[in-house]
């Protein structure tokens, strides 16, 4: 699997590209039917796109969400280094 060091999971970019997918896929059905006159026709242009287009999409999104052009991430806090150990008494001559 591929790896990109993004601010999103993996599985949140793969249920959008299907939520995404679904609607684009309705909208091709429709159309698909509005030129064709065909509701099989459009089926089947509906039915062959929607696998290739959330792959496309996944990848996409996982490929923008790794590129930090445009977006704004909260300052870094340095943490403050640990406490030095229990402090030695002065030495008095």
């Amino acid at each position: 699997m591929f790896l990109f060091h993004g601010h999103e999971a993996h599985a949140r970019s793969v249920v959008k590209a299907i939520s995404w997918r679904t609607l684009g896929s309705i909208d091709t059905f429709l159309l698909g039917w509005l030129f064709t006159g065909s509701a099989k026709a459009a089926g089947a242009i509906a039915g062959t796109e929607v696998i290739t287009k959330i792959g496309l999409y996944y990848f996409h999104e996982r490929v923008w969400s790794s590129i930090h052009w445009g977006t704004q991430r909260p300052p870094v806090v340095e943490e403050e280094p640990p406490a030095a150990g229990p402090l030695e008494p002065d030495l008095v001559a």
